[in-house]
């Protein structure tokens, strides 16, 4: 399991993505990924999960995150579903209603639970971590110019 521990803001700027990466941690978790033009004031630029993103935005290997705790401080069901996310493999995609499938007690012919997940999706803490760029018709967290990145990094 990947280390966490040391609590704080880590950011680092980003060429591939034209924007900095900037990671949110306590408590051995992560709270949350998120791409600001500029960090926030008191961030550092050393974690170790930085690096595997970096690691993982080189793209000259594959990267995967299941083993980094990520806090999900959600209604039980949308936390359901971004589990699911985080089994979808590098470079492979699904659409909403594969995902709703995938999620126990979820009905992928409801339009609520599709709702649900499309909220999820959208709510996610921490894009790339977990990948709900491998949602096609999706929303991700992420913003648009960063999604279209993150799938083109995986050919997507």
């Amino acid at each position: 399991m990947e280390d966490v521990t040391d609590a704080g803001i880590y950011a680092r700027e980003s060429s591939y993505l034209d924007r900095y990466v900037q990671v949110g941690v306590a408590g051995g978790r992560v709270l949350r990924v998120t791409f600001p033009e500029t960090p926030e004031d008191d961030a550092e630029d050393d974690h170790p999960v930085l690096e595997r993103i970096f690691e993982y935005l080189d793209g000259l290997e594959e990267v995967e995150f299941d083993d980094v705790q990520v806090a999900l401080t959600m209604p039980t069901d949308q936390r359901a579903v971004l589990e699911g996310v985080r089994e979808i493999p590098y470079g492979d995609q699904v659409d909403v209603r594969t995902l709703t499938r995938m999620t126990p007690e979820l009905d992928h012919e409801e339009s609520e639970d599709l709702n649900l997940v499309r909220t999820a999706l959208d709510t996610n803490p921490a894009p790339i971590l977990i990948p709900d760029h491998r949602v096609r018709d999706g929303p991700s967290a992420a913003p648009p110019p960063v999604e279209q990145k993150l799938r083109s990094l995986e050919g997507l």
